[in-house]
């Protein structure tokens, strides 16, 4: 696999953990397969989150997310307000329009999805929480940069993936920085190829619900 961070160990180690959280429970092989890494590379990064309470075996031996992770998802829930004001705010935009919504923040030259709730259509575009993303491919990544249209939303279709659109908008902070992205997306069929004509000005309502709470932060 290809490093990302540029520390290999650490890298590898979140591909582990991010296996688990997508499967739930895996045995050392089904481990091995879903990430690519040697079997002796995969059991002994198993075996160190093992140890450190960010995996656990269960009752058959497979690996399933430790409670090690419960302090520390609490602990950057609290220290990060933003999901918990974006939330009821997206979740009426995702009832609203059907379709799949995250929330993504700026790191540096990516962008990570804090929040993502998924469309109750069978054929649905997931973006898992906790994701990292390109900043200049796909609507979200696009507003974050600041190219965002005079309309107020940012708008892609099969940029980053085949057969996917979306539409996003920024949530803006006291100061008039970006703060977030607000974005709605899935098939192509559903949302079209403008996906901002059809839910432009939704995303952007709710972008700017979210910014309205920032000042009380």
């Amino acid at each position: 696999m290809d490093t990302v961070s540029g520390v290999g160990v650490l890298d590898k180690s979140v591909v582990v953990l991010r296996t688990v959280e997508r499967e739930h429970a895996v045995g050392l092989a089904e481990l091995q397969q879903a990430t690519g890494l040697p079997r002796a590379t995969a059991h002994r990064l198993a075996a160190a989150l093992e140890h450190h309470g960010w995996l656990r075996r269960d009752g058959l031996g497979r690996y399933r997310l430790g409670a090690g992770l419960v302090g520390l998802g609490r602990a950057a829930a609290e220290g990060f307000p933003l999901v918990g004001l974006a939330r009821p705010v997206l979740a009426a935009l995702r009832d609203d329009t059907g379709e799949s919504v995250q929330l993504f923040v700026r790191h540096g030259d990516t962008r990570h999805c804090v929040l993502s709730l998924q469309s109750p259509h069978g054929l649905r575009w997931i973006v898992a929480e906790g994701s990292v993303l390109p900043l200049h491919v796909g609507s979200a990544g696009r507003v974050l940069a600041g190219d965002v249209g005079r309309s107020g939303w940012t708008e892609s279709v099969e940029e980053r993936e085949p057969g996917v659109a979306s539409v996003s908008a920024p949530v803006l902070d006291g100061g008039g920085r970006i703060a977030a992205a607000v974005s709605v997306s899935g098939p192509v069929g559903r949302l079209s190829r403008q996906p901002g004509s059809r839910f432009g000005k939704r995303v952007v309502s709710a972008a700017d619900q979210i910014a309205a709470a920032l000042p009380a932060l």
